[in-house]
């Protein structure tokens, strides 16, 4: 039997900070393969993942799990109450790096599936990756693209994140906003500022642009989704000098963005826009968009009533469904089967003395054995 506990602070103290592999998966690798999962590393351009199965190939029923062992930095390791690769456990709390995001969640579902008991027709798949907090581009997709040449499958999929928000399983993820970054430039004349009618001045241009943008309503939400959301996050000139018009501009803007759009869509109306503020002020303007998710939703329905269940019956709570925060590898997984998160309550992630209950980890794997106990019930 796997201690989920004891598993998560051993992660914790593997050093696995984007993009090393620190340990991390070569421990996930021999616990389970000792459990009898079948294992193969699915490396990438250098980004550490792991693929674990236990159960037949192709079963007709395969819940999968999908998390993450690469941890953002530690920041200034003096400010901490703990070493924070330590996986100390003191005062009912697990401390460090990864407790909440989301090495406790990886040890949470290992342990479920070490323990979970498999009819012949059924197998549990494990997709764990080194680079969710990086670029993503070779984690959770890699595995993906592997799994799709192997002919390996997942019928629906558990994400592990920290979603609970004031208490263990009070928030279940059904779906993410879908995310775009556009970095604007635009390009004038540069001249002398006591003589602005022989200069072209992109600032009022851009100006004018972040402020039609801003001032843009998107969207009035929908069913399971808040309203669509831009925020300028920066506006840069560099121009040292008070008497110099500059010769271009630049701001970045992010827009989180639910199923009433998609990235194309509003890299159209972006450039639609940029297009106007172009002709109007005689400026050149250029426009780079970034997608990294898609909005999406899995419906409520047969998994997240299973999930919704299993949780009721170890917490007393019935889960929230929620689409909020940011974006996960959930939207990868989301183009191969249905799925839903669900992990602990994660208000310290990413922070100085980042921590979560012990209890809670226990808790979590416990919720997580329910969930494959129906499953293949």
């Amino acid at each position: 039997m796997t201690d989920a506990l004891a598993l998560a602070a051993d992660l914790i103290r593997c050093p696995s900070v984007t993009p090393e592999e620190g340990g991390a998966l070569v421990l996930l690798e021999r616990v389970l393969s000792g459990a009898g999962f079948d294992c193969v590393r699915v490396d990438r351009n250098g980004t550490p993942n792991l693929f674990a199965r236990k159960g037949p190939k192709g079963a007709a029923r395969t819940f999968g799990f999908n998390g993450h062992t690469d941890v953002v930095p530690p920041g200034d390791a003096g400010r901490w109450s703990v070493d924070p690769f330590s996986g100390e456990v003191r005062d009912g709390m697990l401390w460090g790096r990864g407790a909440a995001d989301m090495k406790s969640g990886v040890a949470a579902f290992v342990a479920a599936a070490v323990a979970a008991r498999l009819p012949d027709d059924g197998a549990i798949v494990l997709t764990i990756t080194g680079d969710e907090e990086g670029d993503a581009t070779d984690g959770t997709v890699a595995l993906l693209d592997w799994m799709e040449a192997e002919g390996e499958a997942m019928t629906v999929c558990l994400v592990g994140e920290p979603t609970s928000v004031e208490a263990l399983g009070d928030t279940m993820k059904i779906g993410r906003r879908g995310s775009l970054t556009a970095h604007v430039t635009v390009r004038g004349k540069q001249g002398h500022s006591a003589y602005p009618e022989r200069a072209r001045n992109p600032v009022p241009a851009l100006a004018r642009l972040v402020d039609r943008l801003s001032s843009h309503r998107l969207d009035e939400g929908t069913a399971h989704f808040g309203p669509s959301t831009l925020a300028v996050v920066t506006m840069d000139t560099g121009n040292p000098a008070s008497n110099v018009i500059p010769a271009e501009t630049r701001a970045t803007l992010n827009i989180r963005f639910n199923d009433l759009h998609s990235g194309e869509s509003l890299e159209r109306w972006l450039r639609e826009e940029a297009s106007r503020v172009a002709e109007e002020f005689e400026v050149g303007v250029d426009l780079a968009c970034r997608v990294s998710g898609e909005a999406f939703l899995t419906p409520p329905g047969a998994l997240s009533g299973l999930v919704g269940r299993a949780v009721e019956a170890e917490t007393g709570l019935r889960p929230t469904l929620s689409t909020t925060g940011g974006t996960s590898d959930a939207r990868f997984v989301r183009r191969h089967c249905p799925v839903v998160e669900l992990g602990l309550v994660g208000p310290t992630m990413h922070q100085v003395d980042e921590r979560v209950e012990a209890a809670q980890v226990e808790g979590l794997a416990r919720v997580y054995g329910r969930v494959l106990a129906e499953f293949f019930a």
